[in-house]
């Protein structure tokens, strides 16, 4: 049987880009889907072409859902439970890099935007749905996170900022739903040759920097991570075969995921694929504690 089949999701993010990807991947694996984003034509376009590809009898759903909006995300939660009876898997896909520039320099407004789509985009619909993953006793969450959250990213600092906090809220609630069974799991899909790059190289260096422009540029040449190695990664997190795995942060470019359930134990209950401080001891350093 497919892996997501008699599985139900919502999926954020999922008119276009990566977000459209994990969707369609969902649907080739049995998914019965509720898509959401801002656009409504953008979406319902995403949504007839994934439903001539469903088998009969199958749910390809779309609702315009603003994921900063409390109201908005709670009428997304309430479709899905009417729609689907169940909801087994949630996929925070939606995000924006938000204004570019040094700190000091961009629109506030747009900056505080930014962490209201990336941030309180991703915790909104958990909240909504936590009641009804615990009362099931499972479900799975999938947050989608980015270079941002491991490394500095100079004149994106809303994205880098945002994406740093959606991890570690990922790992605090997946501490909070362990006794329910709840698997909670963030992804970094790579840099992906998507409207945000376009959006990033039409900046420019000198707002973006020299470095990170041209990084972008070589991204934009050699065609970036493909959609389906990210997509491939949320399907597997959403399946039984990751069952257990909860609270960690996977790269769907560099880690073996595809067999992680094998290490399930070796990566449980420590802080392998989490973001965590380095001390001097960690770098063979031995100034770093006090006498």
């Amino acid at each position: 049987m497919p892996v997501l089949a008699n599985r139900n999701a919502i999926i954020t993010g999922a008119s276009q880009g990566l977000g459209a990807a994990i969707a369609e991947a969902y649907v080739e694996a049995g998914a019965n889907v509720l898509l959401c984003a801002r656009n409504a034509e953008k979406l319902e376009e995403t949504r007839a072409r994934l439903a001539d590809k469903a088998e009969p009898g199958r749910i390809i759903a779309a609702c315009a859902t603003d994921v900063s909006e409390e109201k908005a995300v709670a009428g997304l939660v309430e479709q899905a439970l009417s729609l689907f009876g169940q909801v087994h898997i949630l996929v925070n896909n939606a995000g924006i890099y938000g204004p570019k520039g040094l700190i000091e320099d961009v629109d506030w407004q747009q900056w505080a935007k930014a962490m209201e789509i990336n941030l309180y985009g991703s915790i909104l619909p958990c909240r909504q749905i936590l009641p009804h993953l615990r009362k099931q006793k499972y479900g799975k969450i999938v947050q989608l996170s980015g270079g941002g959250a491991t490394n500095p990213l100079p004149r994106l600092s809303a994205y880098a900022a945002s994406k740093a906090a959606v991890v570690r809220f990922a790992e605090t609630l997946a501490e909070e739903t362990r006794d329910d069974h709840i698997d909670v799991n963030c992804i970094a899909p790579g840099a992906l040759n998507t409207r945000m790059l376009d959006e990033v190289l039409d900046a420019g260096p000198e707002v973006i920097g020299q470095a990170f422009y041209q990084k972008m540029m070589k991204v934009k040449e050699k065609g970036g991570t493909p959609l389906t190695v990210g997509a491939g990664l949320a399907v597997y997190l959403a399946s039984d075969a990751s069952d257990g795995i909860t609270g960690k942060l996977f790269s769907a470019q560099w880690d073996p995921w595809e067999t992680m359930h094998e290490h399930k134990d070796e990566i449980a209950g420590n802080d392998i694929y989490t973001l965590r401080r380095i001390v001097p001891a960690d770098r063979r350093l031995d100034w770093g504690e006090r006498s």
